[in-house]
């Protein structure tokens, strides 16, 4: 099914381009339909057409982007952070320290870690 929705989506996508390319430029400059008198978008109906045709196909563009992205999430199961339900052995960045597999992980272990020891040299008078 959302297949067949991509593949008319990209078709939209094409014509879209198509029939914006093809209407007349309001600047003045050359565009594809050219400035002069004799080209084939030159009457006043083939103008209302296109604009018509752009907003229909603009309109189908945005029905197939929102039942594409509905789709999307009809397979997602929410998930939250604060369930337990994660990995048994936590994931640890390459050098870093494992895990003793207690409950708490990293936040017992710092809490449990011994005071940094200051560096023994000539000590420093500190201004309170």
């Amino acid at each position: 099914m959302q297949h067949v929705i991509i593949v008319i989506h990209l078709m939209l996508v094409l014509s879209l381009i198509g029939v914006v390319l093809l209407q007349r430029s309001e600047g003045g400059g050359l565009g594809v339909g050219g400035s002069g008198g004799g080209s084939f978008m030159s009457s006043r109906g083939t103008a209302n057409m296109l604009t018509r045709a752009t907003a229909i196909l603009a309109g189908l563009f945005f029905v197939t982007s929102l039942v594409l992205s509905i789709l999307a999430g009809f397979n997602r199961k929410p998930t939250s952070i604060l369930q337990g339900g994660g990995p048994s052995a936590p994931i640890s960045a390459p050098g870093a320290p494992a895990s003793s597999g207690g409950e708490g992980g990293l936040l017992k272990q710092l809490q449990g870690a011994p005071e940094p020891v200051a560096p023994s040299g000539p000590q420093v008078p500190q201004s309170k």
